[in-house]
């Protein structure tokens, strides 16, 4: 009956301890399957594919260098007509305003040798000092600045390539700058010949000035122009509303006026 006694009390012992193993291993092993049902899933990287089609190259044909340039869209113009036979007889024959016709005719001329003008970096202007002689030959020539090499290039090129020029439109020898303009937008316009025969306004004094010295100035009567005098050239004083609106445009892109 003692054993008995003894025996009984290990063995419920046991049980319980096998109970409260089970019980642990159910509820761990809910837990477990409660925790990988709410953490994501790692994605697995599916490779891609990638298909290549062969393409044939498309043949690049040749153009001439012309076509180009004009495709390209830059801006240019041709160079003007050299001046006539009968403008260098005008020319020659006009000697108002240092010869202001011979000088025009003069840069004309140079600049109908310099060829197209293209817009981009060897566009340009240059200036040159030049002495004509009486014969029409020239003296002294001086280039005094340029924006562009190439303009300057060509010009000089030109001014070698002169032919003949007319003889002076006074006798005299013939000193003045003139500006050559290598330009996709312009190539000098020609100059206004209006009044040119009349003379040449007198200096402007102002009568309130005075040195305290000499004796004071006398305010006199503000001097008008004279009319033109008989043999002027018919084509310096007449004028015309398009000359007249071609030289106020002028004016208001040289000076910017409104903007």
């Amino acid at each position: 009956m003692v054993c008995l006694k003894v025996f009984v009390p290990i063995k419920l012992s046991i049980g319980l301890w096998v109970a409260l193993a089970l019980s642990l291993a159910l509820h761990a092993s809910l837990f477990v399957a409660d925790w990988r049902k709410q953490s994501p899933s790692p994605e697995v990287p599916v490779p891609m594919m990638t298909v290549v089609v062969p393409v044939e190259p498309i043949p690049v044909l040749a153009r001439p260098a012309k076509v180009r340039k004009q495709a390209s869209g830059a801006a240019f113009m041709a160079a003007p007509s050299a001046p006539s036979a009968e403008e260098w007889a005008l020319a020659s024959k006009y000697a108002p305003r240092n010869g202001k016709r011979y000088r025009h005719a003069w840069g004309q001329q140079v600049r109908s040798m310099m060829g197209t003008a293209v817009a981009g970096p060897d566009q340009g202007q240059v200036r040159f000092r030049i002495e004509i002689g009486p014969d029409g030959k020239i003296a002294h020539i001086e280039q005094l600045w340029a924006t562009s090499e190439v303009a300057a290039k060509l010009a000089w090129k030109a001014i070698r390539a002169l032919p003949a020029l007319p003889p002076t439109p006074n006798g005299k020898p013939l000193i003045f700058e003139q500006t050559i303009s290598f330009l996709p937008y312009e190539t000098g316009w020609p100059p206004s010949y209006h009044l040119d025969c009349l003379p040449e306004p007198e200096a402007f004094t102002n009568p309130f000035v005075w040195n305290g010295v000499s004796p004071p100035p006398t305010p006199e009567a503000r001097k008008h122009r004279s009319q033109a005098p008989e043999g002027c050239p018919p084509d310096s004083t007449g004028s015309s509303i398009e000359e007249e609106e071609q030289s106020m445009k002028r004016q208001k892109d040289q000076w910017r006026w409104g903007r």
